[in-house]
């Protein structure tokens, strides 16, 4: 049953005549008359009846022509919802966000965005990166911003980077191993030998969460196997913790810029061979579809904060 052939029987039956249908519709009378034999053969029953008054609907007739009013129409109000998405007048967008990210950078990228399509809906999903992934498989999201895994990345998705953010050793200012920290020039925070921390004790987030992955391969390449505390699951706590002498943590340098400064820790920077950092990045499944207004949200995203 194609849109072709609805119109045939709607139009036919508003005309009462396969002659004038077949004018109206700028096809050939023979050629009307057979998909009219087509449709009626495929259905097993007759749509008209000839009559004096030309010709009627059948009951089934009746029923069809209905039908493919509904239809039609149908069609037509997708079509003008369609060529409003294109100009932008109606749509939304899924995001998909960490929950520490959206304050760094909905603030930054939803203002502008509205300003250039303020008839788009955003709904936003705040995940912790591993999870932000399977959403992005499930289709529950358009895209994620995240942060890139270290390894294992996932072979259906692509992997924009943007921002390349170290990650800090956090501790306690009074703790015995603070004054080894050595001042560099052009950087914020002094360097520390992690090497001095080996039977330190530390504070680490859940394991599922991303944080906790580049810790663990920071430590790995270290060839530390850490004293683990206390697990919690958000960065502030662990900040926090560390600054009242609990252990040691690490967070990453734009996080501890969000951070409250109630319990300020005393921040340290670590070698690059220790690979101590993560990418925040712009996560898509491969060759999938996004939309204008998805693209223009992106397209924001790179402007404000892509440096890789």
């Amino acid at each position: 049953m194609t849109h072709k052939e609805l119109l045939y029987v709607k139009t036919i039956a508003e005309e009462k005549s396969i002659s004038k249908a077949a004018k109206k519709l700028y096809i050939s009378q023979p050629s009307l008359s057979q998909a009219i034999q087509r449709i009626e053969s495929s259905l097993g029953t007759v749509l008209f009846k000839r009559t004096s008054s030309g010709l009627l609907l059948t009951f089934a007739g009746e029923k069809y022509c209905k039908m493919a009013g509904q239809v039609l129409k149908m069609y037509e109000d997708f079509k003008l919802e369609v060529s409003d998405i294109n100009d932008m007048r109606t749509g939304k967008i899924n995001l998909g966000i960490t929950t520490h990210l959206s304050v760094y950078v909905l603030p930054l990228v939803i203002p502008k965005f509205k300003e250039i399509c303020p008839f788009i809906d955003i709904y936003v999903i705040e995940k912790n990166s591993t999870e932000l992934e399977k959403s992005l498989l499930s289709g529950e999201i358009d895209f994620a911003i995240m942060h890139e895994p270290k390894s294992k990345k996932n072979v259906a998705i692509d992997y924009e980077s943007l921002v390349n953010d170290p990650f800090l050793l956090a501790m306690s200012k009074d703790h015995p191993l603070a004054k080894h920290g050595k001042k560099v020039s052009n950087q914020e925070y002094p360097y520390i030998d992690l090497e001095l921390f080996r039977n330190s004790d530390f504070v680490m987030l859940n394991k599922e969460q991303r944080i906790r992955h580049i810790s663990d391969n920071i430590l790995s390449l270290a060839n530390i196997h850490p004293n683990i505390v206390l697990t919690v699951k958000n960065f502030e706590a662990a900040k926090r913790l560390a600054s009242q002498g609990l252990g040691i943590t690490f967070i990453p340098l734009q996080y501890s810029k969000l951070a409250s400064q109630e319990f300020p820790p005393t921040y340290f920077m670590l070698d690059k061979k220790y690979e101590a950092s993560w990418i925040m990045c712009i996560a898509t499944l491969k060759n999938s579809f996004l939309s204008k207004a998805d693209n223009i949200f992106l397209e924001i995203v790179r402007d404000k904060f892509s440096s890789v």
